[in-house]
């Protein structure tokens, strides 16, 4: 990669890079996981464009991350219909 590129994705890779770390913790907080999250590096050099690759996951895995998603939606609703 060039060092003006680089530069120019610096932010976007520390950015990735907490993103994951974020979505990584709070899934375990949660009990869920996805076993193959990673950020796709190599696109990212090759695009300036870092994507959070969430992989394949069992069904189990993924319900609970739907149980989850649906819970948090209801309680927003619950606290933001003022």
């Amino acid at each position: 990669m060039s060092s003006m590129l680089s530069r120019a994705t610096a932010e976007q890779r520390r950015q990735a890079a907490s993103v994951l770390d974020d979505l990584t913790t709070v899934l375990a907080l949660a009990g869920a996981k996805l076993p193959s999250l990673e950020v796709d590096w190599e696109y990212g050099r090759r695009t300036g464009n870092y994507l959070i690759d969430l992989g394949p996951a069992r069904p189990l895995d993924l319900l609970r991350i739907v149980d989850l998603l649906r819970k948090g939606l209801r309680y927003e609703r619950l606290t933001h219909d003022d």
